[in-house]
């Protein structure tokens, strides 16, 4: 099948790598002429494990432009995959949706053969059928599921593990606007043996939104039973080892720690909130999820003062990119806690092995380590990342505050505190 993906970034660079590898043509569009010479040279535009092995193995089946115009002319199926970042009030930022939809609308005005157009991109449940829709028939004179298909196939990738997510998802969740489109797309994920559910498109828009939500509330979850078992001197990752054996709950995101960050949580739940406020609801638990989130580098904060006078002093960070295996700092959890450093005087230094050229762009004027081992020179030390290489120093002799229970850290610190243990 002849496939063209609109946007590059974590979503789309997967989603149409992982189709060339599956033996389809597919055509990359962006306004980032950058990002499509990594492509066209087999490199991949963002950081993301496996991704650019399948780019090069696929070269031959990958195309790049700037046109959707072309794109789309010269392809069957169209995903869209631009970014939806968060507005400052919590609520989603559509113009790059409203901007695809209606150039998808005005190429398909002259397009003859019948063309599927799938949303991936997350967007708050009623987006395509209040939004997309009517800009493509607006701007082609065109009907949905008469000339053109559409339909909503939210994405499950986990920044990190996404090429492993494509290629072994749990489920792939359709929203069908036609049967026509139903059986396009049965046909383009046919050689996947999971679950497939079809439901209408507003249906599966919340599923992925209510997904994320979910997710994000174990972690709050756990944050808020980690900080009671700090109190009474608990560990409560024993706690939630045997909270997890019962399978009605099961022990994924039952993490404690400095909280979560990303492109997904923080930006989903927040926009479901502000849906639910417009809509006339309240939602007080995922109100809550994001007020514990936010809570916990206060948290790190607070015990880093117990043992160090902040001001004036050289406080070390390990890690920065909101988890391990990624270069995305969006919403980490290092960035509020080097606010409050600097705003109480301290001297940071900190270390990432891939986002710190990311973080210099956001926060120039503290000092990025060449190595994390300039990073253990400082009188105190925060772990904020979870990577793998930092469970090999030596913490011997060093004030560690851990926010992700690294096991090295929290055997050889001189002085050690987790943030929920």
């Amino acid at each position: 099948m002849h496939v063209s993906v609109i946007g590059t970034g974590y979503v789309g660079s997967v989603t149409g790598a992982g189709l060339a590898e599956l033996g389809n043509i597919v055509t990359f569009v962006d306004i980032d002429q950058e990002k499509l010479a990594q492509i066209r040279c087999g490199k991949a535009p963002i950081i993301e494990p496996g991704l650019e092995e399948i780019i090069r193995k696929n070269i031959a089946h990958i195309k790049t432009t700037t046109s959707i115009d072309i794109a789309v002319n010269e392809t069957d199926v169209t995903f869209i995959c631009v970014g939806t970042p968060s507005n400052s009030n919590g609520s989603i930022d559509l113009r790059y949706i409203k901007s695809v939809s209606e150039q998808l609308g005005q190429t398909l005005k002259n397009k003859k053969k019948y063309h599927t157009v799938i949303v991936k991109s997350s967007i708050l449940p009623s987006t395509t059928d209040t939004i997309v829709i009517p800009l493509i028939e607006k701007k082609s004179g065109k009907r949905a599921g008469e000339s053109f298909g559409i339909c909503s196939n939210p994405e499950f990738l986990r920044e990190g593990s996404a090429v492993f997510d494509f290629f072994h998802p749990e489920r792939i969740i359709v929203g069908c606007h036609d049967e026509k489109t139903r059986r396009q797309i049965k046909k383009l994920y046919s050689s996947f043996a999971c679950t497939k559910m079809f439901t209408d498109i507003r249906t599966a828009e919340m599923i992925k939104y209510a997904s994320n939500a979910f997710l994000a509330t174990k972690v709050s979850f756990a944050n808020e039973i980690g900080n009671i078992c700090k109190k009474l001197c608990i560990d409560s990752y024993e706690v939630f080892k045997g909270v997890g054996m019962d399978n009605r709950i099961n022990p994924h995101f039952l993490r404690s720690g400095v909280g979560f960050g990303g492109s997904c949580f923080p930006k989903d739940v927040n926009a479901l909130i502000r849906q639910a406020q417009d809509l006339g609801e309240k939602p007080r638990i995922l109100s809550s999820v994001i007020t514990t989130n936010d809570r916990q580098p206060e948290k790190m904060y607070s015990l880093l003062k117990k043992h160090v006078s902040v001001k004036g002093k050289t406080i070390g960070l390990l890690g920065l990119s909101f988890k391990p295996g990624t270069d995305d700092i969006r919403e980490s959890r290092a960035i509020p806690l080097i606010k409050k450093l600097q705003k109480a005087g301290a001297n940071i230094v900190a270390y990432d092995p891939v986002a710190m050229t990311n973080l210099q762009e956001l926060i120039p004027d503290i000092r990025y380590a060449e190595s994390p081992v300039s990073v253990l020179q400082s009188d105190a030390i925060l772990i904020i990342t979870e990577w793998e290489e930092f469970e090999h120093l030596d913490y011997s002799g060093k004030i560690v505050i851990d926010g992700r229970r690294v096991e090295k850290a929290r055997n050889e610190a001189k002085v050690y505190e987790g943030v929920c243990w």
